[in-house]
């Protein structure tokens, strides 16, 4: 049998064993320490925004982000149901609402569908956004761009323009991807919103085991979105804290982990590129299986790879999983949609019918950064045996 074939493992062969070295020997291994400023220095450049703050993960980023966006529990967040149930939570922390929509067939939200959203079931009084039939003011949109591709910012932004609403982008999976036309060309995933946030989990495209990055243009608001995650402190030396605070800073190890990875960051990608190309033209050759497009318009980071079973495929989404994971292939289902989940059962939604369709027909095969070319085409091999 072949060995076994992960879905999405870390890369660790550039200079994480020295940088987290060098923080042990320091002895700065905790939330101080110049190693985190220098990671935020480094992700702001790589991404051209003016600044960066440290978390501890993608949740925690988009809770701040929230918070600093002006969400209370009075108001609603339009999210999308198709994404990892992180993304959405942090509305719940808050007490606010979440209201759901569809995507479209990039997995991303639906911008067609918010627009009718905003158009058909919502007023605009006094530059406000109503939801008609809760009366609560709808303040954010919650973007997510999904397996680094990346939604219809052009449109969406323009809807959040006509109806006052903040943007703030989910880039946990899209680190690296970037529009290569129209209106944002150039600009980067989570740097388009007033917020966006990247997460660096074991299983993205650079890792620090956990943690997360907030980035924005806004200097006040990366100001703000400080000072929430260091505890609030308004004079460090007395420990006065003017508001309610979080401890969400990364620590000194995490960045150094960080930094290392950040270096290998195009090179992943071009691994990423390699590999997605290499099932694409294989798989595309198998009857009732294809891999799904990245966007044209854009260069995508290549995070995660959307096998489709199409009807006239042998067997179930869930039946190839199953058969995979005998041949010692890891693989996995999209996630179960938000919306349908039981403590959003109750929670507003709009028009869900293409992630109902995307949920019962995507896998996600194998994807790492160091998948070897013979283990990519096992894969494939495997497929064409289904």
């Amino acid at each position: 049998m072949s060995r076994f074939i992960p879905l999405s493992v870390p890369n660790l062969k550039g200079k994480e064993l020295e940088y987290v070295t060098h923080a042990v020997e320091a002895e700065w291994i905790s939330t101080g320490g110049p190693y985190v400023n220098d990671f935020e220095l480094k992700v702001a450049e790589y991404v051209k925004v003016k600044g960066a703050v440290s978390c501890q993960n993608g949740t925690s980023g988009l809770h701040i982000a929230l918070l600093v966006c002006g969400v209370t529990r009075e108001d609603e967040v339009i999210v999308p149901t198709l994404t990892f149930i992180a993304a959405v939570n942090p509305v719940k922390y808050i007490g606010a609402e979440p209201i759901f929509m569809d995507c479209d067939d990039s997995l991303t939200m639906d911008a067609n569908k918010l627009l009718e959203f905003c158009q058909n079931e919502c007023s605009f009084i006094d530059r406000k956004l109503i939801n008609n039939k809760t009366q609560k003011h709808i303040k954010v949109v919650l973007v997510v761009h999904v397996f680094g591709n990346m939604a219809n910012m052009e449109k969406i932004m323009a809807i959040a323009e006509q109806y006052n609403l903040k943007v703030v982008e989910d880039a946990t999976e899209a680190i690296g991807t970037y529009y290569t036309e129209g209106i944002y060309t150039g600009k980067f995933a989570g740097t388009i919103g007033s917020f966006g946030v990247y997460s660096f989990n074991g299983n993205k495209i650079i890792t620090t085991g956990g943690g997360g990055m907030i980035v924005s243009n806004d200097e006040a608001l990366l100001k703000e979105a400080k000072h929430l995650t260091t505890q609030a402190k308004s004079n460090e030396l007395y420990y006065t804290h003017d508001e309610i605070g979080y401890n969400y800073r990364m620590t000194n190890l995490q960045a150094a982990l960080g930094l290392a990875q950040l270096e290998q960051l195009e090179s992943f990608i071009k691994i990423k590129e390699e590999n997605y190309n290499l099932y694409k033209e294989k798989i595309q050759e198998i009857p009732g299986l294809s891999l799904l497009d990245f966007k044209s318009g854009i260069r995508s980071n290549y995070w995660f790879y959307a096998l489709k079973c199409d009807r006239e495929c042998s067997l179930s989404r869930d039946e190839i999983i199953q058969y995979l994971l005998s041949k010692n292939i890891q693989s996995r289902p999209i996630w179960g949609l938000i919306s349908e989940q039981k403590p959003y059962l109750t929670s507003r939604t709009y028009k869900i019918e293409k992630a109902k369709h995307y949920l019962a027909c995507i896998v996600n095969i194998p994807c790492s950064t160091n998948l070897a070319k013979e283990d990519a085409l096992y894969v494939v091999e495997c497929l064409r045996n289904i």
